[in-house]
């Protein structure tokens, strides 16, 4: 089945939420206003429609293979990256001194959900590189900027993240790759790394590892961790590629979805030491690689609006192709298409209320990152950070698991067919299941809310989100519209939970850990579907006034249908989240480790 990029609620969503004509008021974005926004978001949506799309279903079937230590990539992969490295894509939301387009994040988190459901493998190589960009941005030397920047940039090369090991997953403390001091300045690294996502292929002419490491004498732990540049191709000083540096792939993993992404073990220093250099000063490499990871977060969580998008569109195609049964309300003598079916209805508007909601909340979420890093005003660049750190791990955890809820339905609305793969709606649940493991696991995301987003400031960015949702309800109220006064009383409701599980959080985390952490993927979901709930209700007044002033109608109706269902059927939810939290430590706890 094609794809269809909605470019139409991406671009509702950039102009009336995340208030893109402000944005192009900020230094370095202006040119950046709403007619720059569609027209970049049109061409992403003829490049992924057209070009990567169709190969999605090829990679399924036809992976990426390994033979003598080189990976090659699935048939099309390769003349595609080409296409997309041509079209300055890699370089969206870069800075323009590296060659790149310098748009902001806004704009980028649009086109990045196009390609990711356009072709989730294919995608994972150039997030991987932005995530290597930044790290080099925060924390490079002007040397190794100059050597690698404009190449990453460009889409020349290729980069990645190097933090896991066989006995080293989420726990970083555990890393045992070896970084030994050079007399020329440089280090030689020896050691495993498992998991690397695009770590060998034919794609581009070289590929840019950014590795954690110890170098000997490190303190033991977390505080003892480096992060070194170590090329696949050494570069020479003029800039040409040189020789193969002592990095190898021994192996690319057998998954379960994103089967086109090679997932590759790498073999450092098995020649004599693979060459690295240094980024930033030793021993600080974790906080610079969670300068990536955020990076990826909040990219990881966009990749579960993109498969959620597309499932949702193939399992609107088949329920209106699909005929089975007569309608339960008599209107067809006749089998119809199940579409016409009260239950497929729920099903499809389940998948189409939070992922709309996912990506508003994403979007607007981009938004405060862009003003955090432009904005004159030292004041609001703070209130705009506070802002995006709290939405990182709601983006990453609640549309990611929202993703396997939204692919899991498109299986069940093609009910048999469904779990047969030449139907093609099993790849996406399958594809959707790592996005709430890599990166970070829903839990990790949960433990981050928690412990940095929640308790560390004692609650206050959570209560300064709370009195903004608070005024959105007096907004709704005002309306005074149906629509409107249903969802304001379901926002209330569901507000006035999340504030209690704010205080309980606040209060117990230092005292009953255990009691607070027993419930912190259920607060991670109530807070993500709450902050989703509080977008769509931004929309449904956005999409009021339209509608008064006649303005694109069958879109904005559409849209306060979907806010009423997601109001009616998907805040509830909220409430039993409340009471698992505030109640249900006891039973999780207390079964003895024997018991189980």
């Amino acid at each position: 089945m094609s794809y269809a990029a909605p470019v139409k609620d991406m671009l509702f969503n950039i102009q009336h939420l995340a208030h893109i004509e402000q944005i192009a008021q900020l230094p370095g974005f202006e040119d950046a206003g709403i007619d720059t926004t569609q027209a970049v978001l049109e061409e992403s949506a003829k490049f992924t429609e057209g070009v990567l799309a169709p190969l999605n279903w090829e990679g399924d079937k036809n992976p990426s293979t390994l033979k003598d230590g080189f990976v090659s990539a699935t048939p099309g992969f390769k003349e595609a990256f080409a296409q997309f490295t041509a079209g300055g894509w890699q370089g969206l939301q870069h800075p323009t001194e590296y060659g790149g387009q310098g748009l902001p994040k806004v704009i980028g988190a649009a086109c990045c959900e196009m390609v990711n459901s356009a072709n989730m493998s294919f995608a994972l190589c150039p997030l991987l590189s932005d995530g290597a960009i930044e790290a080099l941005l925060t924390a490079g030397s002007p040397a190794l900027k100059a050597v690698y920047l404009e190449n990453l940039v460009s889409g020349k090369w290729t980069g990645t993240m190097n933090l896991t090991e066989p006995q080293a997953g989420s726990d970083l403390a555990l890393i045992r790759t070896r970084a030994v001091h050079q007399p020329d300045g440089t280090y030689k690294l020896f050691g495993t790394k498992i998991f690397i996502t695009w770590g060998e292929h034919d794609m581009a002419e070289n590929i840019i590892h950014l590795v954690l490491a110890r170098v000997d004498g490190a303190p033991e732990g977390v505080k003892g961790i480096s992060l070194f540049v170590v090329p696949k191709f050494l570069v020479n000083q003029e800039g040409s590629i040189g020789r193969r540096n002592d990095v190898h792939c021994v192996s690319i993993e057998h998954k379960m979805g994103i089967k086109a992404s090679p997932t590759a073990v790498l073999q450092y220093g098995d020649g004599g030491g693979a060459t690295g250099y240094l980024v930033g000063q030793e021993n600080r490499g974790l906080e610079y690689m969670f300068v990536m990871m955020n990076a990826a977060r909040y990219g990881v969580g966009v990749q579960g609006i993109a498969i959620a998008e597309r499932a949702y569109q193939k399992a609107v195609q088949f329920s209106k192709d699909r005929v089975q049964s007569r309608p339960v309300d008599g209107s067809s003598s006749a089998s119809a298409p199940i579409i016409h079916h009260p239950d497929v209805r729920r099903m499809l508007m389940t998948m189409r209320a939070v992922t709309e909601g996912c990506r508003a909340l994403a979007s607007v979420t981009a938004a405060a990152h862009d003003v955090a890093h432009n904005h004159p005003e030292e004041d609001v660049r703070k209130q705009n950070q506070a802002f995006y750190e709290f939405m990182v791990p709601l983006v990453k955890g609640f549309s990611t698991e929202m993703s396997l809820e939204v692919t899991s339905l498109g299986v069940q609305v093609h009910g048999g067919m469904g779990f047969i793969e030449e139907t093609g709606a099993a790849q996406y649940y399958r594809d959707a299941k790592i996005l709430t493991i890599y990166e970070g696991t829903t839990a990790i995301q949960a433990n981050d809310l928690i412990g940095r987003k929640t308790v560390r400031d004692g609650g206050q960015t959570a209560k300064s989100l709370s009195r903004q949702i608070e005024s959105t309800e007096h907004a709704l109220l005002a309306s005074g519209s149906a629509t409107a006064l249903a969802v304001a009383q379901r926002l209330n409701v569901a507000r006035s939970a999340f504030d209690e599980v704010v205080d309980f959080v606040v209060a117990n985390t230092k005292g009953d850990p255990n009691a607070v952490f027993s419930g912190s993927v259920p607060y991670l979901m109530l807070a993500g579907n709450l902050m989703a709930g509080w977008q769509l209700g931004r929309a449904l007044l956005v999409a009021e006034s339209a509608i008064a002033a006649g303005e694109d109608v069958p879109f904005m109706q559409s849209k306060l249908v979907t806010v009423r269902f997601y109001a009616d059927h998907v805040l509830p939810k909220i409430g039993g989240l409340r009471d698992a939290i505030l109640e249900g430590a006891p039973s999780v706890l207390a079964l003895s480790v024997d018991a189980f």
